[in-house]
């Protein structure tokens, strides 16, 4: 017998594709520390955090607006199915996520969607989930998008909500509102 017929038979690895977006993510470099369009591969007992906080979140986004700890995604199993599933849980006290068309405060948690958009601030991300048959990994892959998430995919648009009702200084110009002195005219 050969090693080719010895062999483990390879498994294939749930993978959730994140495609993202910000209209100043050229300028401002919020996603500088997510590394593009490679797998990564994650135990799938791990609880994956996204925020501004290196020390507790696995991908962090460079940007005062967005929460310590912003969102969590955790892999779980339904009773009676082999399929693994995505839960989606929002960190921030401050700002609402908003799942397709659903708003979860603060703690709130919902499954996620094979496909859904996900949304917070000016920040967008397209998640499509691709089955796989390993119960002990799963596989995570940024891919950044050059524009708006919402507009190429249809979306129903939903104005961004500004933490503490200012925008920061990487927000688009022309979605920002214009704050003037009340002696100007």
């Amino acid at each position: 017998m050969s090693s080719f017929e010895d062999a483990d038979t390879e498994e294939t690895v749930t993978c959730l594709q994140m495609t993202v977006y910000h209209p100043g993510q050229l300028q401002c470099g919020m996603f500088q520390s997510i590394r593009f369009f490679n797998r990564e591969k994650l135990p799938s007992s791990e609880v994956v955090k996204f925020g501004r906080n290196s020390n507790i979140c696995r991908y962090t986004f460079q940007d005062k607006q967005v929460s310590r700890v912003q969102f969590s995604l955790q892999l779980f199993k339904k009773f009676n199915s082999s399929v693994l599933s995505f839960e989606i849980k929002n960190m921030s006290k401050k700002t609402n996520l908003i799942v397709d068309s659903r708003e979860l405060g603060y703690l709130n948690k919902m499954d996620l969607p094979y496909r859904c958009m996900v949304r917070f601030g000016e920040y967008q991300f397209l998640m499509e989930k691709e089955d796989g048959e390993s119960l002990e990994f799963f596989e995570t892959q940024f891919i950044l998008s050059p524009r708006s998430l919402l507009e190429e995919n249809n979306w129903p648009p939903h104005r961004p909500i500004p933490e503490y009702g200012t925008y920061s200084l990487c927000s688009s110009q022309s979605s920002s509102p214009t704050e003037m002195d009340e002696n100007e005219s």
